[in-house]
């Protein structure tokens, strides 16, 4: 189809509101034309103009099998001229839903019973919040309400996924975060650690500094903790030695749920088909979206435990009916998607090609950026990892934002090609590409990003900066 980029550039510009974009900029044309996207293959994308840019993030951390299976796209046709859609309420169903349910109950970390449908990671996470307050109330804990996330989690841009993300810019201006979600240190040994305290040290003083917490609130009204496995948009840090062992402890001895936001690492970003998994976390309840499709189709879920389901299934018969749902819970293109993406995950082993093709880009990022003057930390697991940018590597002291290293690292690598990211939680570059990525490919990422940041480090020299 032949299309006027610069018609379809006007249109956008004029009618469409983009999440996470400077208003007045874009509308005045500050920021440039909007990127059309035409096609994508394999870790590759290619606007309207015809270049090709190698998606080094998946999207967002979500097209895990790669742009342009057409094993998916088929599964997503034959049962749109099947049966488009029917909800799920009342006790209907369709063959995709109950395979996948069934599926994902099996393979799930944890004791886990039912499957909730929706639409996106912030919706699935509304419905955590419920399910917490729900199960409390039909305990008779009508107290136990409270939900403890940590700061620089990511937990969606909802009302209270909102809420629950630990970064100040995702609530100004918004009237969040709600009373009900409290937040706790976050888990990143780099910035937080005392002097000379070892990771296992750090992590025992994040659980203490929990328990101290949930005391403070008081047990009785404390319900449940939202983590990541490893955050995600706070920086793509994973845990330090001991957290989530300390963090369980905490949660048992108080009766307080664990949800499992497992939105980034569920279905084989770490190496394992589960962030859970790979941490040994045995959560309560699980969140699940972007690869759950890998984004062919908006999908997401939340996976109740046993323990959690066994109070609802108990309380019905005095309380009457699930009184939750959405038009579109379990739509059933959506499951034809997951089902056909789970079959690419499973036959390729794409967690397995993660952990092997994980190590080999873990260990070139530490090769080629660990010893740049400009470079705090390295850090990642399977395939998510991210460099930190610093001004005085010895002193662990921050660039002046003012500077915006890692927003023009990040334009440099995609001048050259390259989409990664900049994290909004300081001079961070972001990468987490499709789980189908080959070594050699890691190759090409790594020494693209390479370029980009020697290219920002001479323009810092040549503008008088010490590096």
């Amino acid at each position: 189809m032949s299309i006027n980029i610069n018609d379809i550039g006007e249109k956008d510009r004029d009618s469409v509101l983009h999440p996470f974009t400077q208003l007045k900029d874009f509308a005045t044309g500050k920021l440039g034309d909007p990127t059309i996207i035409e096609t994508g293959k394999g870790i590759r994308i290619q606007d309207a103009h015809g270049n090709q840019l190698i998606d080094g993030f998946a999207g967002l951390y979500c097209v895990n099998v790669g742009y342009g299976r057409t094993e998916v796209a088929e599964a997503i046709s034959r049962q749109a001229f099947r049966l488009a859609y029917y909800h799920s309420y009342a006790a209907h169903t369709t063959d995709e839903l109950a395979i996948l349910s069934d599926r994902l109950v099996k393979m799930a970390p944890g004791k886990m019973s039912k499957v909730f449908y929706g639409m996106s990671g912030s919706d699935a996470n509304e419905t955590q919040a419920k399910l917490v307050w729900y199960y409390n109330n039909l305990r008779g804990k009508p107290n136990k309400k409270k939900i403890i996330s940590r700061e620089r989690g990511y937990h969606g841009c909802s009302v209270v996924s909102g809420s629950m993300t630990g970064m100040s810019f995702y609530h100004d201006h918004m009237d969040l975060p709600l009373p009900q979600i409290v937040h706790t240190g976050v888990p990143h040994h780099y910035w937080g650690a005392n002097l000379g305290e070892t990771e296992r040290q750090f992590s025992a003083r994040r659980a203490d500094e929990l328990d101290q917490l949930i005391e403070r609130l008081g047990p009785d009204n404390v319900g449940a903790f939202i983590g990541e496995p490893v955050l995600g948009t706070g920086g793509i840090s994973p845990p330090p030695e001991g957290y989530w062992q300390a963090i369980q402890a905490v949660l048992k001895k108080h009766d307080v749920l664990l949800i499992a936001d497992e939105v980034i690492t569920g279905f084989g970003r770490t190496g394992s088909m589960f962030g859970s998994q790979h941490y040994g976390i045995e959560p309560d309840l699980i969140t699940i979206a972007k690869g759950l499709t890998s984004a062919y189709f908006p999908l997401s879920a939340a996976i109740v435990g046993e323990k959690v389901y066994k109070v609802l299934e108990d309380g019905a018969d005095r309380v009457g009916a699930f009184s939750h749902g959405y038009t579109y819970s379990g739509h059933p293109i959506g499951a034809a998607a997951a089902n056909a993406v789970l079959d690419i995950v499973e036959k390729e082993d794409l967690p397995g090609n993660a952990r092997e093709v994980g190590a080999f880009f873990q260990a070139q990022l530490k090769q080629k950026f660990a010893q740049l003057p400009i470079v705090g930390e390295v850090r990642g697991v399977g395939l998510m990892g991210a460099i930190e940018f610093v001004a005085d590597r010895d002193n662990r002291k921050q660039f002046d934002p003012v500077l915006k290293i890692g927003a023009r690292i990040s334009k440099a690598a995609r001048d050259r090609g390259l989409i990664v990211r900049a994290m909004p939680h300081g001079d961070i570059l972001g990468f987490a590409p499709p789980l189908v990525t080959t070594k050699s490919e890691v190759e090409e990422i790594v020494a693209i990003a390479e370029s980009a940041v020697r290219s920002v480090m001479d323009e810092l020299v040549r503008n008088g900066q010490k590096i």
